[in-house]
């Protein structure tokens, strides 16, 4: 088997499925997950809605990502993809459109949660997913760029949403990326499509050579089952996005709080974020010469470490220069838990067991928005709500640390026992 799997060739089409995934998520995600940061002015001075209000729209969307990213997930298992993630297009596209012309709070709730749930929990985890499942090698590097499509959405969007909302009201800005979004993301899905079955790669590795790789994480599926996998990495997940959530969410508006305008609060957004499209590649890279788990321990510090800085930041020069820095190393958290699902988990469960860490990852993310404009409203200040994501951060580093001594002992035990 092993003589097959060196032998059989790379598509070359795989990396035309890499490029369109991250546009696709770059589109989809950029908007679900922290599109709506730059609302929180507009939408207050117009309806006189406080953060906290406001900040449960985007929280609705990301439950709505996370529970659809289950149910997607486990049809993306049994049906062919492009079925899948062109539903996930036509219906995000229709939302936003739709919050287009929303009035009171229950509209935005509502459609941003099925813009979610069958939307962009119908791109996430399968577009995911078969990236990984096109590469027999190098998947890090692979998922590391689809990755990056999204950071660069989410830097992308909330900037071109801010000048937008500037040359032409919130209303037309949402209208303006609900027919982009329709026009493009139908366009990306019909260039999506499934591997050859040849291609398929993590099965045999996982099942009949659990050693073969002992820098990477090849083969754990073997020692931990896959839906342990799901829960371990899950709880791991929630975590670690409620301590990345704030800054993604709450940036914007600590800096408008300091005086710094709308546009220059999203052009370092969009700062951060493109330099996280870098940091998305590099620790996809680093993962492959590593392994995932200790690439994600390193992110998961780097994240922490760091958070509650921006706290101390006051000028505009200040906040760019700490974007660059933080955008980087927080960035390979995601990369990280992408990589880590590919190479614990065998192919037949994999989207499945990425829903479900993705559930667990977007509900921390959606926690992590609500608790910032939670806390913002009970103490007129952010200082509660970047210590509690540092906090959050303390507790996954904990998880993540004791996942990698558990797999490190059975893979020892297995070795030994071979």
């Amino acid at each position: 088997m092993n003589s097959i799997r060196e032998t059989a060739p790379e598509p070359v089409y795989r990396w035309v499925i890499v490029s369109a995934s991250a546009l696709m998520l770059a589109l989809s995600m950029g908007m679900m997950v922290n599109g709506t940061s730059v609302f929180f002015i507009p939408l207050f001075e117009e309806f006189g809605w406080q953060r906290g209000d406001v900040s449960l729209i985007n929280t609705s969307g990301l439950v709505g990502l996370a529970i659809g990213g289950i149910f997607m997930g486990r049809i993306a298992d049994e049906t062919p993809i492009r079925r899948v993630i062109l539903v996930g297009a036509v219906v995000i596209g229709l939302c936003i459109l739709g919050a287009s012309q929303a009035t009171v709070l229950w509209q935005f709730y509502v459609l941003f949660f099925i813009a979610g749930f069958l939307g962009a929990g119908a791109l996430f985890a399968p577009l995911i997913a078969n990236v990984g499942n096109w590469f027999k090698t190098g998947s890090g590097l692979a998922l590391g760029i689809a990755a990056a499509g999204q950071a660069l959405g989410q830097g992308g969007m909330p900037y071109v949403l801010a000048l937008l909302i500037g040359a032409l009201g919130w209303r037309d800005a949402l209208m303006s990326v609900g027919l982009t979004m329709l026009v493009l993301l139908i366009s990306l899905a019909m260039l999506i499509k499934q591997p050859p079955k040849n291609t398929i790669s993590s099965d045999v590795s996982a099942a009949d050579d659990p050693l073969a790789d002992p820098v990477a994480d090849v083969g754990d599926a073997v020692l931990i089952a896959p839906n342990t996998t799901a829960l371990w990495l899950g709880a791991a997940a929630i975590l670690c996005c409620i301590c990345m959530a704030v800054p993604l969410m709450h940036l914007v508006p600590l800096m408008q709080d300091r005086g710094i305008t709308l546009e220059e609060a999203g052009s370092v957004l969009f700062v951060m974020l493109i330099v996280a499209i870098a940091g998305r590649i590099a620790f996809g890279k680093l993962a492959d010469m590593i392994g995932a788990i200790r690439t994600y321990l390193i992110a998961s510090c780097f994240q922490t470490v760091l958070v509650f800085f921006f706290l101390e930041i006051n000028t505009l020069q200040g906040y760019y220069i700490f974007a660059v820095i933080y955008g980087f190393g927080y960035a390979g958290v995601m990369t990280s838990i992408l990589v880590c699902v590919r190479v614990l988990t065998p192919v037949s469960k994999r989207a499945s067991v990425l829903g479900i860490v993705i559930f667990f990852a977007f509900m921390g993310h959606g926690i992590g928005g609500y608790q910032g404009g939670f806390f913002f409203d009970l103490t007129g200040n952010y200082t509660l709500t970047y210590a509690n994501a540092a906090f959050a951060g303390i507790i996954n580093l904990i998880l993540v640390g004791a996942l990698y001594i558990t797999t490190n002992r059975r893979r020892a035990a297995l070795a030994f026992a071979t």
